[in-house]
């Protein structure tokens, strides 16, 4: 069950609100429609994580006004991803917008205190593969989950990998991001006893195919425990990786 929706009837049982109040709670509309889009007011009902806002494609003018109605309706952080650096300066002037220019990721509010069952790794290849192992920390840290992380740590230097077996081994997820022939995923995936989410990013060479090439590695992985996600799609992880990081949470609420 949906921890709002739990934590309101919980209120009503001990009778710190009215039938009236928490009915008034329950009945709120699933969406908003502001003409450009129909902000869904009931994902984390739904999904247990509230609606993230898309930034690509968007006006500055629009990122606002769904914001606004995310804020109306009580949603406390708002994650904002692919935001560029213009219409981050316009929605800063807006609210107070925390930005993270090479993650492409904005932040409205402040950022939960982690109540997921253990740690999330996002370990990258290399140094050129941190923008999207930000977005995917920004985003499992946006949705409440302990994040560490290693960069720089792939296997053209295996001793670098090494180096941080402790982290690796206690993780709860581990997210492992590497352009031109992917294997970082392969060499955590046989260390790791967690589920590891992989990766591939557009860096690399000619042949690397804009990511193309770490994709077909990374799906061909022979170590078991190893799932992918879309070419340089950090958010993607970052969300999956906090889904499997609050199993246990969810089943402990219900």
């Amino acid at each position: 069950m949906n921890t709002d929706i739990r934590r309101t009837l919980e209120a009503l049982q001990r009778g710190d609100v009215t039938v009236d109040e928490a009915l008034l709670k329950l009945k709120t509309a699933p969406f908003e429609d502001i003409g450009y889009a129909k902000v869904d007011l009931h994902r984390k009902v739904r999904q247990g994580a509230a609606e993230v806002i898309y930034g690509a494609g968007k006006t500055p003018e629009q990122i606002v006004g769904i914001a606004d109605a995310m804020l109306k309706n009580g949603q406390e952080t708002i994650l904002i991803t692919r935001l560029s650096p213009e219409s981050a300066a316009m929605v800063g002037a807006k609210h107070a917008l925390r930005y993270a220019a090479d993650a492409r990721v904005g932040i409205i509010g402040a950022l939960p205190e982690p109540d997921g069952i253990g740690t999330i790794v996002v370990a990258t290849g290399g140094t050129s593969d941190i923008p999207v192992a930000e977005e995917a920390a920004l985003t499992a840290q946006a949705l409440g989950n302990e994040v560490v992380r290693l960069y720089d740590v792939g296997v053209a230097g295996l001793h670098r990998t090494l180096s941080h077996l402790d982290e690796i081994m206690s993780a709860t997820v581990i997210i492992a991001i590497a352009g031109m022939e992917g294997a970082l995923a392969s060499v955590v995936g046989g260390l790791a006893d967690c589920p590891v989410i992989a990766v591939p990013t557009s860096v690399g060479y000619g042949a690397a195919f804009n990511g193309l090439a770490a994709l077909l590695s990374m799906l061909n992985s022979c170590a078991s425990g190893v799932s992918v996600v879309n070419i340089d799609n950090g958010f993607g992880a970052g969300y999956l990786a906090s889904m499997i990081n609050h199993i246990n949470v969810k089943k402990e609420r219900q």
